[in-house]
């Protein structure tokens, strides 16, 4: 199949009622008992199902990612004195009462949070690459942070390995237990109205049209010239719409 013709299906789209309630069943079960945590299954099944086909759960970002940490004073020294990210609070892990719970804030308003233990200590291993597996986190810098990252990360004795992504630059090290994280910075700002994925999904069909490798400079460029040209007709039409009105 060409990229051009991906089809996304909905996950058990044509999943049977029955099925549906034997999957569902024994987490209810589970609920009942109170062995979640939690004492009602919500929503009710019949309001997720209508004509056979289970209703998405749309989400509106990332709300958090958690980690498991070594000590407290490792995740502050990482990822408040290496990557900046303020601490916000720290509390007793709900979970799991012998780890304590770090907050902190990477910049956009979300959290990254670090369980600890201080009877544990860093291991720097590399992560197991697998089905399931997390590859890597990757956090957005600016151009101006991006020429000093190579420089600070060198100064504190950390490896990192660089590369052009086309649509950005990457710089990829890990932490001081071995979670494979990317500093990346696009060569792109978006105009005023035009979001990031906007651009990203005009350059691919772009570069599918051309039937290219991947996406670069030439495919950013001529997406944010479509794309600011189809706003700036938007705006006219409404400009002239509301002085006929």
């Amino acid at each position: 199949m060409r990229p051009s013709e991906h089809v996304c299906k909905p996950y058990h789209a044509a999943v049977s009622r029955q099925s549906v309630v034997e999957t569902v069943a024994p987490v209810r079960s589970l609920v009942d008992t109170g062995r979640l945590g939690i004492r009602e299954l919500t929503p009710p099944l019949d309001r997720t199902i209508v004509a056979g086909v289970m209703k998405r759960i749309p989400v509106q970002g990332v709300h958090h990612i958690t980690l498991v940490g070594s000590t407290r004073q490792s995740a502050l020294d990482f990822w408040e004195g290496v990557l900046g990210m303020p601490l916000l609070f720290e509390q007793p892990n709900l979970g799991r009462p012998e780890e304590n719970h770090l907050y902190f804030d990477p910049g956009d308003g979300r959290l990254i949070t670090v369980f600890t233990n201080e009877q544990r200590s860093d291991d720097p291993s590399e992560h197991p690459r697998g089905i399931g597996h997390l590859e890597h986190i990757a956090f957005q810098v600016s151009r101006a942070v991006q020429t000093q990252v190579a420089k600070r990360l060198e100064e504190r004795g950390i490896p990192f390995k660089a590369f052009d992504r086309g649509f950005m630059d990457s710089i990829y090290f890990s932490d001081p237990n071995g979670l494979r994280l990317e500093l990346a910075c696009y060569k792109f700002v978006a105009p005023e109205g035009i979001r990031e994925t906007d651009i990203l999904r005009r350059a691919n069909a772009i570069r599918l049209k051309l039937q290219a490798h991947h996406i670069t400079d030439e495919h950013v460029a001529g997406a944010i010239e479509e794309l600011m040209s189809e706003r700036d007709a938007s705006a006219n039409s409404a400009v002239l719409r509301e002085s006929r009105g």
